[in-house]
């Protein structure tokens, strides 16, 4: 790379023109040059070699071994508001502003949740399949029959943003609102009326249980087969946080035992999953690919805030999304 007043910075993915508009404004930008296909990590470490800003994505994995082929870095910029494929600790020990995207993505997530929540209540996928196959027959008093949830009891794990807002269209729907997290929320109590819960009093109580709680060392596979024991078996079980979260193996040996009755899924263990993924033998499943954030306005959003975080940190310009350790 030719040398340049600007700092330089690397791309691992393009991103939409007004992103890279900002970027090519106040850096040298070199880039991973295309948009569906994720790096490989030869490519990574040879892209970071000499520059001092990294914008990355969430399937992008930023381990020492970066940091380490990355000797002039001083800011990573993640494209995401969660940050578990990052390790952290070296970031920490270089030195290294590390920043990601909150907020723009809290609304439409949460309306990815409730898409999931409705969808399995009232077995939408489910109905279009038996559509599909032909298999609609003479109507009949129990046909596809779902389960209600106005005035139900809505049990959320993860009270940040993200669970908040889906709190927040609990009451539309006159719902009995819970929620579990790490530390009690006095505001969110006092604002909206949820009430506290320990996580396995909320997942007994709950008719919807809904996970937005981020991925670290506690919460890794929080989720198996005892904690779904403690469900109703007429209750609906939606995951839009990280599928690490949850034991898949011991999911699908649940649903098919009828505890909980239905599950919507946003993310997996492993993405992508393919065709032959167990959780697809399950009829009353509703899974979507990792889509929460997933419309128009709010990846231009990301992507641009991405963009604008890491010129702050590079020019030393103030930002309030810099990731403190706790």
């Amino acid at each position: 790379m030719e040398r340049t007043a600007k700092p330089r910075v690397f791309v691992t993915r393009r991103l939409p023109e007004p992103a890279m508009a900002i970027l090519h404004e106040h850096c040298a930008v070199s880039l991973w040059d295309q948009v569906e296909n994720p790096i490989p990590s030869d490519e990574l470490l040879r892209g970071v070699a000499t520059v001092e800003g990294l914008l990355c994505l969430i399937t992008d994995r930023i381990d020492s071994e970066v940091v380490v082929a990355a000797p002039h870095l001083r800011a990573v910029s993640i494209m995401a508001v969660g940050y578990d494929n990052i390790d952290r600790a070296a970031l920490a020990a270089r030195g290294i502003t590390l920043t990601n995207t909150p907020d723009v993505l809290t609304e439409t997530t949460a309306d990815l949740a409730w898409a999931l929540l409705l969808a399995a209540a009232r077995r939408v996928v489910e109905g279009q399949k038996m559509i599909e196959r032909g298999e609609w027959g003479p109507w009949y008093p129990l046909q596809m029959v779902g389960q209600d949830i106005y005035g139900r009891v809505l049990g959320v794990v993860g009270a940040g943003r993200i669970g908040q807002a889906v709190l927040q269209r609990g009451r539309g729907f006159a719902m009995q609102l819970r929620y579990h997290n790490r530390r009690r929320n006095p505001t969110l109590e006092a604002e909206i009326g949820a009430e506290y819960r320990t996580l396995d009093d909320l997942l007994s109580e709950s008719d919807v249980v809904v996970v937005t709680a981020p991925l670290t060392a506690e919460t890794r596979g929080m989720f198996g087969a005892a904690q779904f024991a403690r469900m109703k078996p007429t209750a609906i079980f939606v995951n839009v946080a990280r599928g690490p979260l949850v034991r898949e193996d011991e999911l699908v040996a649940a649903l098919r035992a009828g505890r909980p009755w239905a599950a919507g899924l946003d993310v997996f263990e492993r993405e992508p999953i393919g065709p032959d993924h167990p959780l697809l033998t399950v009829p009353n499943v509703v899974l979507t690919p990792h889509v929460g954030s997933a419309t128009v306005t709010t990846r231009l959003r990301m992507a641009t805030l991405a963009a604008e975080n890491l010129v702050a940190v590079l020019y030393g310009r103030p930002t309030p999304h810099i990731v403190r350790s706790e």
